[in-house]
């Protein structure tokens, strides 16, 4: 089945008709294989429409003219959109029937695109400008505005990334000159103590020289000022971002629209005893989603769980099978963990959403748009915990519960829990986030584009192996339905996969200063590969009006909340920062004043390293070389004599937790100054909305005037 831009208008219940439901007979051809329908609708709908919103449908349709504008083509297919989707006399819908096999599909015809195709939807294009008008006059404006927010969302990545390479590429300037990475790599008499129950062997620390200096690349002291300033930037992004909109939405005459309203002028139009839906909300209802909601989110953590004991088995396997050199497992149990994590994440996607629409449908939303608004809020919930649950653990708990050599802490009592790398957390957190991001902004890219492609491609395929049309509108129609389907989750998806990514961008940041300069290169591919596969690839989507990106707003600024919590963490529980600082004014030589000739992180590799006596170990004899060691280092702040957490431990957690508290409020407080400053709608803005009131009054007032005189 095919619809143009008006499709046939459905009867109301009872036999009721309503006056202009009357169906205006369209086409119907078939060739070898398909019988394709198109249907219209009667075009005085459309006025009917236009009258019960008593509002102007185009930007310059600000004084009524003389005759009526024509109903763009997206308004048209919205509407008749609407009617198909609602029931007919005997209580079927267009879906019932696709379901029951009367008809296979339905969609809207491409027409008129050739100018998008030349402008936009080309990999030549990637850097030019985004034809937004034009795209909403396509597409409509739900559509529209996810681009424009996508390009704008990609301009301000800009000096984020290059705030974060310079963070990055600042630690090359410190490569050899910092003090620790020196004292890691002359410390040939350093042993560390054993980590694994295979091959066990003492290791020098100064074998751990390259990966102390690369960790040295993103975990210094700019990481602080880069967190403070991704808050920063998180803020001013969306303040930016909502005044674009204000002007973007004025310009298409959108301002004053009222989505309650839409919707109950398209259901009045369809059926004039239409009852109005009031608002309702059930406690008991609420409190059962809630619990669902918070059982799968254990599910998420449960996952995490998951991925700790493949962890912790794959060392035990790597170090048994001899797969890689001991000083190698730890980074191969990483690499492949983070690889377990991201087909864990493909999975739990399709469950998570399959979950969320059975919750939607259990809270009975009221409208479409509410519909989609409760499904946006518990979708990405899921979402969140699926991606982030094991970044989680890596940053704030992976190393910390694992005890110390001789009494380690075990899994099911056999297999030691799994140890950070040796140059610390912050290298198992920028790696995890390095493969995560990596795999999301290729793979997922490429899968995204050539699924589509080859879908297609085999379509076309097998209809030239049979035969051609030789009737151009019917080889229209035919070229329509060869493209890949759409449906309702289109370009939700798209702004999903973008949510993920602002995810990725902002929180842990300050493990993975690159994630801002991967999303700037990911995005300007995604602009024109998600315009290739709307314009090119796809039916055209159903248009969607809209003023605002809805939902999504909430959910960026609630991320960029959990943003400046999680740096916070990161910088006070998984940086080397806190430590470092305490040790150069507290510990340090320059404890009583800077000293030029010393640098004040002398001796902080054997402050950090913690001392356990050979001796202590429960069976010695199978540590390889260990005839002539008496003691060896790990990374802790314990005692010698018994092991117990020292006094360093205790003032390093007292002094974190003081950092985190005033990190995180310095980070809100900065956020909530920007959005202050930053109005959220320009004056021109506010100026010419007042301006429309007052000339809407004026003329009230003078035909009021009128009349009385008469």
């Amino acid at each position: 089945m095919q619809a143009e831009e008006s499709l046939r208008i459905l009867v109301g219940t009872e036999g009721d008709s309503f006056p202009l439901m009357e169906i205006n007979a369209g086409e119907m051809m078939e060739d070898r294989e398909k019988v394709f329908f198109g249907v219209r609708a009667d075009s005085r709908i459309f006025d009917l429409y236009r009258t019960l919103l008593m509002e102007p449908e185009g930007p310059a349709a600000r004084v009524q003219p003389a005759r009526p504008a024509p109903i763009p083509a997206t308004t048209r297919i919205r509407i008749v959109n609407f009617v198909l989707n609602s029931k007919t006399a005997a209580g079927d819908t267009l879906e019932d029937l696709v379901k029951d096999g009367v008809f296979e599909t339905r969609f809207a015809l491409h027409k008129g695109e050739d100018d998008l195709k030349k402008k936009w939807a080309q990999w030549r294009n990637m850097v030019n400008k985004q034809p937004i008008d034009d795209i909403r006059d396509y597409f409509g404006e739900k559509v529209a505005l996810y681009f424009a927010w996508l390009g704008w969302y990609t301009y301000m990545l800009v000096p984020a990334a290059v705030a974060g390479l310079v963070i990055f590429l600042s630690g090359f300037s410190l490569f050899n000159a910092s003090q620790i990475s020196k004292e890691i790599c002359e410390a040939d008499d350093i042993l560390l103590c054993p980590r694994g129950d295979h091959g066990r062997k003492y290791q020098r620390l100064s074998d751990t020289c390259v990966f102390a200096k690369l960790t040295h690349l993103f975990d210094n002291e700019g990481t602080v000022l880069f967190a403070i300033f991704m808050a920063l930037w998180a803020t001013v992004f969306l303040e930016i971002w909502k005044r674009q909109r204000a002007r973007v939405v004025l310009h298409w005459d959108l301002y004053g629209w009222d989505e309650d309203q839409e919707e109950m002028a398209l259901e009045l139009i369809n059926c004039p005893d239409y009852k109005l839906r009031p608002h309702q909300h059930s406690y008991l209802r609420s409190t059962a989603i809630l619990t669902l909601c918070l059982l799968m989110i254990c599910l998420m953590i449960g996952m995490a769980h998951v991925l700790v004991v493949y962890r912790v088995l794959a060392a035990a396997l790597f170090n048994s099978a001899l797969l890689f050199q001991e000083e190698q497992v730890t980074t191969a149990v990483v690499v492949t963990g983070a690889l377990v994590h991201y087909v864990a994440i493909l999975i739990m996607t399709k469950v998570n959403k399959r979950v969320a629409l059975k919750l939607c449908d259990f809270e009975k939303p009221r409208t479409f748009s509410e519909r989609e608004s409760k499904f946006t809020v518990k979708f990405f919930t899921l979402q969140f915990f699926a991606h982030f649950s094991s970044l989680v653990y890596i940053a704030f708990i992976l190393g910390r519960i694992n005890g110390h050599p001789g009494k380690s802490v075990r899994l099911a009592g056999l297999w030691r829990l799994e140890e950070c790398h040796l140059s610390g957390c912050m290298m198992d957190l920028f790696l995890q986030m390095a493969i995560i991001m990596g795999l999301k902004q290729t793979l997922s890219n490429c899968m995204e584009y050539l699924g589509p492609w080859l879908a297609h491609k085999c379509r076309l395929i097998r209809v030239k192996l049979g035969h051609a049309s030789e009737d151009p509108e019917l080889r229209d129609w035919r070229r329509n339905y060869l493209l890949n389907p759409v449906n309702t989750f289109s370009l939700f998806d798209e702004f999903m996969e973008m949510m993920i990514q602002y995810g990725f961008t902002t929180i842990f940041v300050a493990a993975f200063p690159l994630a801002p300069l991967l999303a700037l290169f990911s995005n300007l591919v995604e602009i024109r590969l998600d315009a290739i596969k709307m314009v090119r690839l796809q039916r055209r989507l159903v248009p969607r009006k809209a003023k605002d990106i809805g939902t999504w707003l909430q959910v960026l600024e609630t991320i960029g909340v959990l943003a400046v919590i999680a740096n916070g963490m990161v910088i006070a529980f998984t940086s080397e920062f806190i430590p470092r600082m305490v040790y150069k004014y507290h510990y340090g030589p320059c404890r009583k004043g800077a000293d030029p000739a010393v640098d004040c992180l002398t001796g902080y590799i054997n402050h950090s390293l913690s001392v356990f006596h050979t001796k202590d170990f429960q069976d010695p004899i199978r540590i390889e070389g260990s005839e002539n060691v008496t003691e060896c280092r790990y990374r802790d702040y314990r005692n010698a004599q018994d092991y117990n957490l020292s006094e360093q431990f205790w003032v390093l957690l007292a002094i974190r937790l003081v950092f985190l508290i005033l990190f995180e409020h310095v980070a809100l407080c900065i956020k909530l100054i920007a959005a202050w400053f930053v109005p959220d709608v320009p004056q021109s803005v506010k100026n010419k909305v007042l301006e429309d009131k007052y000339r809407t009054l004026r003329e009230k007032i003078c035909s009021s005037r009128k009349s009385t005189d008469v």
